[in-house]
């Protein structure tokens, strides 16, 4: 089974804790060997000073170098010795022949310690070696006589050094206290450490936090809007591409003063007031931007600003396929366009003196459009809708397109929203691309049905043409925003369609045999009653 991996909390908890342990562990080695410094150096002066009031006793300075003197000195070095809790004490004659030792068997033996040599040239000092007993510290003081002019052996001090186990035991509960106190706060200063730090992170893992800025920059760059963020220091920190498509600017800018790439730019005034602007007209090079600007604010206070904005020609196009304008402008062109033709035709046939024949034209004219115009009124009880159909109509006689508007097509009721505009959005744009459908076929197969029937409650529109057909493996994608197989800034309409279907709680089927043609039928659910034109 596969160890779950540390969390970021628990890193950083082990880690200061290590590093608290690790300091701890060698302070107390230093302190350790400190203390042994100075254990041993207090030795070795408490040896030192042994070692000479020794040399200043007449019974030593008398009788070291004599026969039988150990008898006299053994007794003095033994009772020192005991007094004075030391491991040995050894007086010697300048042949370095032992008077006195804590075993009587050396007595009268060589001392060989090996660093002993300048103690019998009237030196005093302090070694460290390996007597007969162990590791001891020795200090080595001259005996002299004849008011110290004359050298006559040497008193050694010893003091066995006590061992490393031997120093820990000593300060045990000193060094294990310390090192408990300071495990334990070291510990609870990490768990404090790791929580501020994680909640300084909004309780996120690393890895979480570099998916999120990953996931915000693929955000930023998506959007089409142009964003640009800056810092309290006015340096650019998000610059998107459709920022860059807008403004010209190419390069990395990120960490830029954002004066330095956008001279003109009213970011770093709302980064210092802290005052929001609005959809704001401001001209970018040829073309005209609309721009938003909002103060960044981090608990309170504000650590910089941010900018949307987009091309106006955009916003603008988006807000006539929403609205349905762009259906109604078309409508009137068409519709200026046809009558312009007919006018023009009716002037030719006076000028050639041909009276009666340009009578009987207008009286077809009239009474072609007189009847669609009625019927419209009568069975439509919509202002926008009847004039989109009408509008379309005109749209598809100029096109050399056969637009029939079923004669059995009822409309009294309304979406339960009580508005049309869902209606023109929906019947405008399945209308024209069934137009498009059909507009590069042969002229028997350049049809169009359209139909609105209103049966309990329930209103039908069905739109059929007789073009292409819709491949089945698209078919599934034509409503998602964007899709198109007709270029680019194309995708929209159909997604407009389902929102609109979708707004008003209705349903959308599309049927579709490839080189026969494509159905697309949608139901409603409308209000009772109607609103009279």
């Amino acid at each position: 089974m596969l160890l779950k991996p540390l969390g970021l909390q628990a890193k950083i908890t082990w880690l200061a804790f290590s590093v608290v342990l690790i300091s701890l562990v060698l302070g107390a080695v230093v302190l350790v060997g400190h203390y042994a410094r100075s254990l041993e150096q207090e030795i070795g002066y408490r040896a030192l000073a042994i070692a000479r009031a020794l040399s200043q006793m007449e019974e030593i300075q008398q009788n070291v170098g004599k026969p039988g003197g150990s008898e006299v000195i053994q007794p003095i070095a033994e009772r020192t010795r005991l007094a004075t809790n030391v491991e040995y004490i050894v007086v010697l004659d300048m042949n370095k022949i032992r008077y006195s030792h804590p075993l009587e068997s050396y007595i009268g033996t060589t001392f060989g310690g090996g660093d002993e040599g300048p103690a019998f040239a009237n030196h005093e000092y302090l070694s460290r070696a390996e007597g007969v007993l162990g590791p001891s510290i020795r200090a080595f003081v001259p005996v002299k006589t004849d008011e110290g002019l004359t050298q006559v052996g040497v008193v050694v001090v010893g003091v066995l050094t006590p061992t490393l186990r031997q120093i820990l035991f000593d300060i045990r509960w000193e060094i294990g206290v310390s090192l408990l106190v300071g495990i334990l706060a070291g510990f609870i200063g990490s768990v404090y450490l790791a929580k501020d730090i994680k909640k300084t992170l909004f309780n996120l893992e690393p890895w979480e936090i570099a998916q999120l800025l990953e996931e915000r920059i693929a955000i930023f760059q998506a959007l089409e809007d142009g964003i640009v963020a800056i810092d309290r220091e006015h340096k650019i920190t998000v610059f998107n591409e459709a920022a860059r498509r807008l403004t010209g600017v190419s390069g990395d800018v990120i960490g830029k003063p954002i004066l330095e790439v956008i001279p003109d730019s009213r970011l770093p005034k709302t980064a210092v007031t802290g005052e929001a602007v609005f959809n704001q007209e401001r001209p970018i090079g040829k073309s005209v931007i609309l721009t938003s600007r909002f103060p960044i604010k981090v608990k309170g206070e504000i650590v910089g600003a941010v900018s949307l904005f987009r091309d106006k020609t955009e916003v603008r196009r988006l807000a006539e396929e929403l609205t349905g304008v762009k259906q109604f402008i078309e409508a009137l062109r068409v519709q200026s366009h046809e009558y312009m033709n007919k006018l023009h035709t009716i002037a030719g046939l006076l000028q050639l003196k041909r009276y009666e024949e340009a009578m009987e034209y207008i009286f077809a004219v009239s009474e072609e459009q007189q009847e669609l115009t009625t019927f419209l009124g009568r069975n439509i009880k919509d202002y926008s809708v009847a004039g989109l159909l009408l509008g379309k109509y005109s749209r598809a006689k100029e096109l050399q397109i056969e637009l029939v508007i079923d004669r059995r097509s009822r409309m009294s009721s309304w979406p339960e929203q009580g508005e049309s505009a869902p209606l023109v959005i929906i019947l405008g744009n399945l209308l024209e691309n069934a137009m498009e459908a059909v507009a590069d076929m042969p002229a028997e197969r350049r049809k169009v049905y359209c139909s609105l029937r209103e049966e309990q409650g329930i209103l039908e529109i069905v739109i059929r043409d007789t073009g292409q057909g819709i491949p089945a493996a698209i078919r599934d994608r034509i409503f998602v925003q964007g899709f198109s197989t007709k270029g680019t800034q194309r995708g929209y309409g159909l997604a407009l369609v389902r929102q609109a279907v979708l707004s008003c709680r209705g349903e959308i089927q599309v049927e579709s045999i490839e080189n026969q043609g494509t159905t697309f039928t949608v139901r409603l659910p409308v209000g009772t009653g109607g609103r009279e034109p």
